[in-house]
């Protein structure tokens, strides 16, 4: 277990983080681990959570956050990890092990760094401290004042951090790696002075002295913009200690030139090149080139620095000209895409990557999202971070070309290199070595696209442990990442907003503008993957009368979406093609019955009903596909296909998709039968199996009642397209079968609308001709509307469904019906019919012998002796009914009867007892997150009591409520 508060608020797990929900939860866990081990009151509790005035109901908000984090911790077996979540008086304490909070270990690192006598060991200390930030601080909490004065507390003691590694490396000499580190910083914080004085200082003595002198410039006119002041004390400092030449307390004099080395003329010499930066391009980190490569929103056009002229100055010596003859450094980079859009977060993801040692950067991502096109912006974007040139390679993994030779490629970078090529080896081993040996002294980006596999990746890295190494894949390339320590930059689609200015930046904003929800649509149709919007926007360039709204109907078919997303040698299929042809079969095979599923969703189980094949060899297969980004793993064990995926992958293989269906609904029916035999074990069954059924290979088991209700709730959305598309497909006696058996999840939440899908269930039981099915799926809806208010279109349902159970042989049946039509007839003021009607579904269930629904009947005749005044009678029925469930019979019923007894206790006169039982209804709903019963108990306390505690319960129980629907 471990909390981490450097980044998002969060407590880490061997299965994976708990779900902490809301914000202000996340809040409360951030101010008891700020103090951890130490009583936090539920004042200084309410600053942290409220920025302005508390609610009145604060103390019960954060009552009932710290029940749920209490539970948390207690599912997650904090108790042996030495944690406990404890109440004192009116404060809570956090008591944890030290070790368990990253902040914690991220201040002993600290301590440990400044222990060491040698900046070699400082610097292994600092780094895993650094390492331990995973964001801002507090990230994804509610920051109430005092937290924010704790994040920025926090953020002070990483930037001091980040000082202190630069001092290190400029005590080791490695000046270079200093500059990187604060580049990154001084971008982040350009107001921060001590981290650009750092920068100064470490540029200067890297040899990079106009840089140095113009970080100096551009933070002086930022402070006298943003702030109105001048320079401090250590940004005046540094300039004077630039300007006298003088080296400063932590190395040499720099050199007067990175490049003095004359160029290459054997293999075995040195080829480094000048630091200037390429005719025609700004060098300067951070400062816009006239091409607009380095806009912050990397789109093409002019842009200019919008600063005021600084005044005068006094005159500092111009950095001296390159000695003659002296090569520029080698530049092999393709030229930037044009009409880039988005990607902010992915690009200073990059320059956290590229900074550290020998860093190998590796952006992953599926076929037409963006791969090249980031890559090569994020390399045009920083020149003056390789000072020795820029090497490209296009290794094409997925070509139909096929992959370049390796000695091709090294020879490439050889003679760009400087190399004779009479002096290039023909052995990849010697070339390699070579490449590794001319690069071991170098400031050198390396961009290798299109990667297959680790090993070619491998052999191209360079040498020196100031080289960049940026890799583009379609593979997750983990070797890469297990041997390399190679940092993943995963890129996913671009958000809709994105995707519409790609098409602007294509089409012209006018158009665009003049077609704003039609842009938007086909944005959303090419589900964000800036190949299809690029395929879209060439097809629209093309025919200027065409209108956004016309081409957006065209893709909505699906049958013909793949086809208008090619245009030429370009597409979505075309890439995806090539894609699919590097995967072994079993993986082909699964990709194309995943495409014949319903739903959105898919676990091992699932596919393995598609595929026809078990878990263990579906999960395999998934983890293949997941590695080439053709399917995406969104929680543990739970993957989906992105939709463009999915057209193609159904048309690997269209002759299977009915066979493929019937084993996704079999797989569904087996499951939700589990479920729901696990969620209400004393259940009796809803039917039988119908006679073709094709049991799985594999049924999940579920460990308690718990784990199935979520596994009915996360799946809710896709078992109702399942059940639809069996509708579709003529297959009703699974479409009925499916929604029927989500019935324990329609009580529990039987406000949730759940008709709609029960009148698909009742269509299905019609078209069947099946008189059991169309009983339960009656009683199932006629219940649903009542609770609903709809009391009249209930009865009418409801009246002929005994009547289809006794036809259909099927008693259990019937007394369920007979107990949900009595409960219509009471509201509509029949009660005697009403009690006529539970009695003879009480006289059903004893004949059949089954207690678990002879408990159900039993409930709801106790009501109906209530109503009807009796209320003796009422508790009697009642008693009887928890005499014949066990102690953990479910919650929502032991809840109903518990409350049934104490309003008889009331009726009767005996209202101690009656307020103790209500109380205990209410308590035992609000455990088990029954909340429609917690309100209905509260509000008969309400009713005879005044107490504050009851009022507050029912009110946050009504809240619940109101957010869950």
């Amino acid at each position: 277990m471990e909390f981490r508060l450097l980044g998002t608020v969060s407590v880490e797990t061997l299965t994976g983080p708990l779900p902490l929900g809301p914000a202000k939860r996340r809040s409360l866990l951030a101010a008891l681990l700020l103090s951890a081990n130490t009583p936090v009151s539920l004042g200084r509790l309410t600053e942290c959570l409220w920025d302005d005035e508390p609610p009145s109901q604060a103390r019960g908000v954060i009552q009932g956050h710290v029940s749920r984090l209490r539970a948390l911790l207690a599912g997650a077996d904090a108790e042996a990890y030495g944690v406990e979540l404890a109440t004192l008086g009116d404060a809570y304490v956090l008591r944890a092990p030290e070790t368990l909070l990253d902040s914690q270990r991220f201040e002993e690192l600290l301590m440990l760094a400044r222990e060491q006598r040698g900046p070699a060991d400082a610097v292994l200390m600092l780094k895993e401290a650094l390492s331990l930030w995973q964001g801002p601080a507090l990230s994804g909490a509610f920051a109430g004042p005092p937290l924010r004065v704790a994040a920025h507390s926090l953020e002070e003691s990483r930037l001091a951090t980040v000082e202190q590694l630069a001092r290190a490396y400029g005590a080791l000499g490695e000046h270079h790696r200093a500059a990187a580190l604060l580049t990154a910083e001084t971008a982040a914080h350009p107001l921060r002075e001590s981290l650009a004085a750092e920068l100064m200082l470490a540029l200067f003595r890297a040899g990079r002295q106009s840089e140095a002198l113009d970080r100096f410039h551009r933070t002086r006119r930022l402070l006298a913009d943003e702030l109105g002041i001048d320079p401090g004390h250590e940004l005046a400092d540094a300039y004077a200690l630039i300007l006298r030449g003088a080296p400063g307390p932590t190395g040499a004099a720099p050199p007067k030139s990175a490049g003095a080395s004359p160029a290459a003329t054997s293999p075995g010499s040195d080829a480094s090149a000048s630091p200037a930066a390429p005719p025609g391009s700004d060098a300067s980190p951070g400062v816009e080139s006239p091409s607009g490569a380095g806009s912050p929103s990397g789109a093409a056009g002019g842009g200019t620095d919008a600063a005021a002229p600084a005044p005068p100055r006094p005159p500092f010596p111009a950095a001296p000209p390159s000695p003659a003859g002296e090569p520029h450094p080698v530049d092999l980079l393709p030229r930037a895409p044009r009409g880039f859009h988005g990607r902010a977060a992915e690009l200073a993801a990059l320059s956290r990557s590229a900074a550290g040692e020998a860093p190998v950067c590796l952006v992953t991502g599926p076929a037409g999202v963006g791969k090249t096109a980031l890559a090569l912006q994020w390399a045009h974007r920083n020149p003056a971070l390789f000072p020795d040139g820029r090497l490209f390679a296009d290794l094409r993994g997925f070509s139909a070309a096929g992959e370049p030779a390796l000695n091709d490629v090294l020879r490439d970078f050889l003679l760009a290199l400087g190399v004779s090529p009479r002096r290039v080896p023909e052995s990849v081993p010697a070339a390699a070595a070579l490449f590794r040996s001319l690069t071991a002294r170098r400031r050198l980006l390396v961009v290798l696209d299109n990667a297959r596999d680790s090993a070619t990746v491998r052999t191209l890295l360079p040498g020196g442990a100031d080289c960049v190494t940026l890799v583009t894949s379609r593979h997750r390339l983990e070797g890469l990442i297990a041997s390399d320590a190679a940092r993943p930059v995963p890129l996913d689609t671009l958000e809709t907003d994105d995707g519409t200015a790609l098409l602007a930046g294509v089409l012209g904003e006018e158009r665009v503008l003049a077609e704003p929800v039609a842009a938007r649509r086909l944005s959303e149709l090419c589900g964000g993957l800036p190949l299809a919007l690029r395929v879209t926007a060439a097809r629209l360039a093309g025919r200027p009368r065409w209108t956004l709204a016309a081409l957006a109907g065209e893709l909505a078919d699906e049958r013909g979406r793949l086809a208008y997303l090619d245009v030429d040698d370009t597409g979505v299929a075309a890439a995806l093609r090539l894609t699919v042809q590097h995967l072994p079969p079993g993986a082909v095979h699964q990709l194309a019955r995943l495409g014949h599923h319903p739903g959105g969703h898919y676990d091992p189980y699932a596919a393995a009903a598609l595929a026809g094949t078990d878990p263990v060899t579906a999960r395999e297969a998934l983890e293949q596909l997941a590695a080439a980004h053709l399917v995406t793993e969104t929680a543990p064990g739970r993957w989906v296909l992105h939709d463009l995926v999915r057209l193609y992958a159904r048309s690997l293989d269209p002759a299977s998709a009915r066979e493929a269906l019937i084993g996704v609904l079999d797989h569904c029916i087996a499951t939700a039968l589990a479920a729901a035999d696990t969620a209400e074990p004393g259940g009796e069954p809803c039917f039988v199996l119908p006679e073709d059924f094709r049991r799985p290979s594999a049924v999940q088991d579920f460990a308690d009642r718990a784990e199935a209700m979520r596994w009915l709730a996360t799946e809710r959305e896709d078992l109702a397209l399942t059940a639809l598309a069996a509708r579709k497909a003529g297959l009703d006696d699974r479409a009925w079968r499916i929604i029927l058996l989500q019935w324990p999840q329609m009580v529990w939440r039987v406000r949730d609308s759940w008709s709609p899908l029960l009148e698909l269930a009742l269509e299905s039981a019609r078209a069947e001709k099946d008189a059991y099915a169309e009983s339960r799926v009656l009683t199932l809806l006629g219940w649903v509307l009542t609770e609903e208010g709809r009391t009249a279109e209930a009865a009418a349902l409801l009246e002929r469904s005994p009547v289809l159970a006794r036809e259909a042989g099927d008693p259990l049946g019937e007394a369920t019906a007979l107990v949900n039509l009595a409960v219509v007839q009471a509201e509509l003021g029949d009660l005697p019919t009403a009690l006529e009607n539970c009695a003879r579904a009480v006289e059903l269930t004893r004949g059949e012998g089954d207690r678990h629904t002879e408990m159900l009947t039993l409930q709801h005749l106790a009501r109906m002796h209530l109503t009807a005044h009796r209320p003796q009678e009422a508790l009697d029925c009642a008693r009887t009914a928890l005499d014949l469930g066990p102690e953990h019979e479910e919650a929502a019923r032991r809840s109903l009867l518990l409350a049934v007894c104490g309003e008889a206790r009331l009726a009767l006169g005996d209202e101690e007892d009656g307020i103790r039982l209500l109380d205990r209804a209410a308590q035992e709903a609000e455990r088990d997150g029954y909340d429609e019963g917690a309100v209905r108990a509260l509000e008969a306390l309400l009713r005879v009591s005044a107490r504050t505690e009851f009022r507050r319960r029912h009110d946050e129980a009504l809240r619940r409520l109101a957010e869950e629907s």
